[in-house]
């Protein structure tokens, strides 16, 4: 009996599997295979490919002997550890406050959830044009209180002022996917604690810092490790924001995922790819670290 259902089992599964394989499980380790061999060249020998060591970490030499490459890390690794926990407090905030109101929870949750389903160029684009230093929305509103006008994106932009607009966008588009998780956990809290907590006359801080936050505890680790892989794979942002020239300039807002492209597809000599497999790589192995350490740090402070 047991036998027959674990092949129904399967039988279910295979669909996904079969997909995951394709599409996942494939690339990822021919990603891997790429990133060791030296001049790959898919299309030569009449589509059979052309390679001239089959593991070489000379890939690997190059992607980290280029000071673009440390740029791009940089960049990634400001945005997300800035963006991230700001974006989560919010987030939690703004949760915490949406549950307060009774009539209007439903249309202020509808508002928050929008930037969620709405395309993440078409957001990126708009907040481009926000940040124009001639004619942006920013500038205007800053002008209302005297301030003159900040080259926030435009050509000559220091690396702080596009940091910034990149670091405003990040977090309010960030925003819609955690306040709506946090709302579906502040739910399913169970009301005996804030009733006891009331007894006891506590404060709203300590019944937030007391009681909130602890039982919320699991679901801010799910949202923080998602979204710093999130985070650290920035790339529609940063080209609504700052166009596809992400490298020509010495205050160059290039992240790790964007530099992957620009070997991808920046170059037409072909060999170049074993390049671009090999930062992924790195992006992944990053990643992967940085989750796994979140996790370990966040086992104390996480109540179940």
């Amino acid at each position: 009996m047991e036998t027959k259902n674990n092949w129904k089992a399967w039988l279910y599964l295979a669909p996904m599997l079969i997909l995951m394989t394709i599409f996942t499980f494939y690339p990822l380790v021919n990603s891997v295979l790429i990133s060791f061999y030296e001049n790959y060249m898919p299309l030569a020998n009449g589509g059979r490919g052309q390679v001239t060591s089959f593991f070489t970490l000379a890939n690997y030499t190059k992607i980290l002997g280029d000071d673009l490459f440390w740029v791009a890390i940089k960049n990634t690794f400001v945005e997300a550890f800035i963006s991230v926990p700001v974006s989560i407090i919010l987030a939690l905030l703004i949760a915490v406050g949406l549950k307060s109101i009774t009539k209007l929870s439903k249309f202020f949750q509808t508002i928050f959830f929008l930037p969620y389903v709405t395309n993440a160029i078409a957001i990126g684009m708009s907040f481009a044009v926000m940040f124009q230093r001639n004619y942006g929305l920013i500038n205007a509103i800053l002008n209302w209180f005297g301030i003159e006008k900040i080259n926030w994106i435009n050509t000559g932009a220091t690396w702080w002022n596009q940091m910034s607009a990149l670091l405003i966008y990040s977090i309010w588009s960030g925003l819609a996917f955690k306040i709506l998780v946090f709302t579906s956990g502040l739910q399913n809290i169970d009301k005996q604690y804030y009733d006891s907590a009331k007894i006891d006359s506590a404060s709203k801080w300590t019944v937030f810092r007391r009681i909130t936050v602890p039982l919320l505890s699991p679901i801010i680790l799910y949202v923080s490790i998602t979204s710093l892989i999130g985070a650290l794979k920035a790339y529609n942002s940063v080209i609504a924001l700052f166009g596809e020239k992400l490298g020509a300039t010495q205050n160059s807002m290039i992240t790790i995922v964007a530099f992957v492209y620009k070997y991808r597809s920046g170059y037409t000599d072909v060999a170049y790819i074993s390049y671009a497999a090999a930062a992924a790589i790195i992006l992944f192995l990053i990643t992967v670290v940085l989750s796994i350490l979140q996790t370990v740090v966040s086992k104390k402070r996480v109540h179940y």
